[in-house]
């Protein structure tokens, strides 16, 4: 590991010399691409240069053990040492997860749907409860939400709702939703107080806008419709929404976010992409797929990963046997910690599983 770190420790120092270089300067985009590449290094570097400087000091402690003679000192120099030998083991695995491959689609946006499960209706308000959350947590993160496409019903019903987050790092904190989320609640429309469990899906989505995937237009059916929901009589009026099925695999997507037909257009081939770069991902070899599996994001849709108990005032990730109490805070977008907990048991699963090679 220390050799693949001094050889970082080279590359970062050769693109820094380089972004100076007047013939790269001359051209943006290649500026651009290396100015990124040294960012992405920056975190190993500086993890790097402290687990050098620890071990600078755990050496000058050691070779002034050899002559001291007052036993403070001795004492002092002792306990320097053994703590930088601590504190090594931490930057060492620090420095692990850092090197972990990094998933690619992890600074860009992402979309997400939501799709009311078992319930009836509380389902339905229960999916709604969910957008709303998602929405709160993406404006706690300074991101934007767009609705794509949305079936609702009177009620704060939800049957379905389609979004996307757009901002840098969208998709590292979204990728753990994809699942079946369960509720267990008093439903407004229960008269007799009896506790109902109901059921929402998640799927979470990259952005797959800048991926090669070609779609053969001979593949797509495409039809245009009035846009339904709020908005005026401009929605009854003009036929701007969308609809286009991908025939080849059965995938359909639609967009009534924009009064343009043309945006709609190019909101939903964008989600079309995207669709079909998960299914074509889902699709790969036995290795792939039991990669997944050992990671907490396995993006199966059918798992139910989390409970949120509202009697007890908590919410439960089964995925990593973590309870939050405080369900309303969780309720209002403060998921922040759940999502880091995710993060970190998957880095550590992708870390063991390596290990185990």
């Amino acid at each position: 590991m220390i050799e693949k770190l001094k050889k970082i420790k080279e590359k970062f120092e050769e693109l820094t010399k380089e972004l100076i270089d007047p013939n790269v300067l001359a051209d943006m985009s290649v500026w651009q691409k290396k100015s990124k590449e040294q960012a992405d290094l920056v975190p190993i570097v500086e993890k790097y240069d402290e687990y050098v400087k620890v071990q600078n000091d755990m050496n000058d402690a050691e070779e002034m053990m050899k002559t001291e003679t007052d036993a403070d000192m001795l004492a002092m120099l002792n306990d320097e040492y053994y703590l930088g030998k601590e504190k090594l083991k931490e930057i060492e695995e620090e420095l692990k997860i850092l090197l972990l491959p990094k998933d690619e689609n992890d600074e860009g946006n992402v979309i997400v749907e939501i799709r009311a499960g078992v319930g009836g209706d509380e389902a339905g308000i229960f999916a709604g409860d969910l957008f709303r959350m998602y929405t709160m947590f993406a404006d706690r993160n300074r991101f934007k939400v767009e609705v794509l496409d949305e079936e609702s019903a009177e009620g704060g019903i939800i049957k379905q709702v389609n979004f996307m987050v757009t901002g840098k790092g969208a998709y590292a904190k979204f990728k753990y939703e994809s699942g079946v989320h369960r509720v267990q609640r008093v439903p407004v429309t229960e008269s007799s107080g009896r506790i109902h469990t109901s059921a929402a899906t998640v799927a979470v989505l990259p952005e797959a806008k800048d991926v090669k995937i070609e779609i053969n237009e001979k593949d797509l059916q495409i039809d245009y419709y009035r846009a339904g929901g709020a908005g005026g009589q401009h929605v009854n009026k003009t036929e701007s929404a969308i609809r286009i099925t991908h025939l080849p695999t059965g995938i359909i997507v639609a967009c009534q976010d924009e009064r343009s037909q043309g945006k709609n257009k190019e909101k939903a081939m964008n989600w079309l992409k995207s669709k079909l770069y998960d299914f074509y991902q889902s699709q790969e070899d036995s290795e792939y797929a039991e990669k997944r599996k050992s990671q907490v994001g396995t993006g199966d849709r059918s798992e139910k990963i989390r409970t949120y108990n509202y009697p007890q005032s908590r919410v439960t990730d089964h995925r990593i046997n973590m309870t939050i109490y405080s369900l309303e805070n969780f309720m209002n977008g403060d998921i922040g910690e759940m999502v880091k907990a995710l993060t970190v048991a998957d880095q550590q699963a992708k870390l063991a599983q390596i290990e185990d090679k």
